[in-house]
């Protein structure tokens, strides 16, 4: 299985992301090296949604799906999870 998500930074922007292994790549995000340079200076991050897919190639579709909506839309996809 695998994850997509949207994370929200300390600076009230949103990160949109997929992995195999949600609880490791939000711990990466937030504490690690490995985390994206985009979350890194933009710390905390906060998880407001996920979505389980079964294969990396559905995953990695919805996260480009997502990553094409506009900040109101995503932020609706959020609250309606």
């Amino acid at each position: 299985m695998f994850s997509v998500y949207i994370l929200e930074c300390a600076d009230k922007s949103l990160y949109t992301g997929c992995t195999n292994n949600l609880e490791k790549r939000l711990d990466q995000h937030n504490n690690s090296k490995q985390g994206a340079h985009y979350t890194k200076i933009r710390r905390p991050v906060i998880l407001k949604y996920s979505e389980k897919l079964p294969t990396l190639n559905e995953a990695r579709k919805k996260e480009a799906e997502i990553k094409r909506l506009t900040r109101e839309q995503k932020l609706e996809l959020i609250q309606n999870k």
